[in-house]
């Protein structure tokens, strides 16, 4: 409610000072006796109807609850859940307002702690600003009109000096309406700030697998994403994410998501389209078609700066499996390039296994490749570039040559030299897949 006599302090624990009305009449008695004549008359009318209705608070609290009910629909609601603590916070504001216009020094800080307190409840309770700045004016507007009644109902002819105090008045509602709203915003910025800290908690316990079972549920309704959705985890990294503040990795346009941000890597919660998987026997990260289309289009549609790493997992069912869907997405991500790009894990699954064991792959990278490690280091990578190209064009010597500048019988000549140093045979399937794990380790473990 609000309070009607001016303060020109905005802060609730502003030190007590003479009110204006007050310190009007002593500071002009010297220079201007008629006008502090009117001054001091004016003050008396204002006691005498103040204190009329301070007299009857309790009528002046129930006349102001009732036109809330009806002329404020939030209040109506507020009131009809807590008609008792209504009532009380309004018979309050309006003892302090009252009392202000009695005795300015004694009432007024008390009036703005008051204010402020009624701002934070009801930004708390979420009732809207524009309704409890309307309850703030409405009640001024009732204390005027009490203050004109009484004076009207005793003594006529002083509302002509009941006047010069008016500007006072309203000059205090609008004052303190901006203070309550001032302790509005200011909790609605606290309030914010918790509830986004909470959720990134909550984001984080979900991706490490620390979040309890029971919790999920509130943990859904809480960041507003169904429990049993289908979700994949985009993990990035790279000097662009380190000490970034805000997004670095784009999603589509009506991604719905959740990025969680630590000091050098940014992890993406994306909620997947609802549809029901092809089979009902399907492994849990094994993607049907449909599923592995969802991923290609979502890691092709990605916006990624320059030199920045995505992985992207496999889908996982249920905000409970964020933890494996986290992992399955670093997974990918230590399957990326170094140079940056984007890594779908379902499409890199044997590079996926090299790096899921470090030392496995090292060790696998070191019987199968460690005897070129003897030749001169520009014969050795002729070697194992003619190698790999010769794995992506599908084991064709003439696509490879085409794509190294050379004959095919060049290609095939270099290949012969790789199975005399290794012992191993490019005929050998077995070999073939030792190989290629191999070549992945060394590129991908930086060995």
């Amino acid at each position: 409610m609000p309070h009607v006599i001016r303060s020109r302090v905005r802060a609730p624990h502003a030190s007590p000072v003479t009110s204006p009305v007050t310190s009007s009449v002593m500071s002009s008695a010297a220079s201007r006796p008629a006008r502090s004549l009117v001054d001091a008359e004016a003050v008396a009318v204002l006691h005498r109807a103040a204190q009329a209705l301070m007299d009857d608070l309790a009528g002046l609290t129930h006349r102001l609850v009732a036109a809330l009910r009806e002329k404020e629909p939030a209040y109506r609601a507020a009131i009809e859940a807590d008609p008792a603590g209504i009532w009380q916070e309004a018979n309050r504001s309006l003892r302090l307002s009252v009392g202000s216009l009695i005795r300015p020094r004694e009432s007024r800080e008390a009036a703005c702690r008051m204010s402020w307190r009624i701002g934070e409840c009801r930004a708390e309770q979420g009732l809207p600003l524009d309704a409890l700045l309307h309850a703030f004016r409405l009640g001024g507007a009732m204390v005027w009109q009490g203050l004109v009644d009484e004076t009207t109902r005793r003594r006529p002819e002083d509302i002509r000096l009941l006047v010069h105090v008016a500007a006072d008045v309203w000059s205090f509602v609008d004052e303190h309406c901006g203070l309550v709203a001032d302790a509005y915003r200011a909790t609605e910025r606290r309030l914010a700030w918790r509830r986004e800290n909470q959720q990134r908690l909550t984001v984080a316990a979900l991706l490490d697998g620390t979040a309890r079972i029971a919790d999920i549920p509130d943990a859904a309704t809480m960041l507003e994403l169904p429990e049993e959705g289908r979700y994949v985890v985009v993990a990035a990294s790279g000097a662009a994410v380190t000490g970034a503040t805000g997004a670095v990795v784009g999603l589509p346009p009506g991604t719905r998501a959740l990025r969680h941000l630590s000091s050098d890597s940014e992890q993406v919660v994306v909620l997947l389209a609802d549809r029901a998987p092809e089979t009902v026997n399907e492994p849990p990260y094994e993607g049907t078609c449909h599923a592995d289309g969802e991923l290609a289009a979502l890691a092709a549609e990605l916006t990624v700066p320059l030199g920045v790493r995505v992985g992207i997992g496999s889908a996982v069912t249920g905000l409970a499996a964020l933890g494996e869907a986290r992992r399955l997405a670093e997974t990918a991500l230590r399957a990326c390039p170094r140079d940056g790009g984007v890594v779908l894990l379902d499409e890199h699954l044997p590079a996926a296994l090299v790096v899921s064991s470090s030392r496995l792959g090292a060790a696998l990278a070191e019987r199968v490749l460690g005897p070129l490690d003897r030749l001169d280091p520009a014969d050795r990578d002729l070697l194992v570039d003619t190698l790999r190209t010769w794995l992506e064009a599908d084991g064709s010597a003439q696509r490879a040559g085409t794509r190294l500048y050379c004959h095919r019988n060049t290609v095939l000549n270099r290949l012969r030299r790789f199975e005399q140093l290794t012992g191993r045979s490019l005929a050998r399937p077995s070999d073939v897949v030792e190989i290629s794990l191999a070549l992945a380790a060394r590129r991908l473990l930086d060995i």
